[in-house]
């Protein structure tokens, strides 16, 4: 999602990179990871964000998802 942060994107790639060695090192499947993810984004937006932002939050997440997905056959 290209956007300016105020996290480093060293930061950024580190977390990734630790994320999706513990999906690889379980070996999961596509799709179990699309619902962990998921369902870590969702906890993360109903405990640590005010009630009346979190819809708000959830729309612009999923409006930078969807921009950034390619289009492309590129795997």
């Amino acid at each position: 999602m290209p956007q300016s942060s105020r996290y480093s994107d060293e930061r950024v790639e580190q977390l990734l990179a630790k994320m999706v060695q513990v999906l690889e090192k379980d070996q999961a499947p596509t799709d179990l990871s699309l619902m962990v993810l998921g369902n870590m984004v969702t906890n993360l937006i109903n405990n640590d964000v005010a009630p009346a932002q979190r819809r708000s939050l959830a729309r612009s997440f999923a409006e930078a998802l969807q921009s950034s997905v390619r289009d492309d056959n590129a795997h």
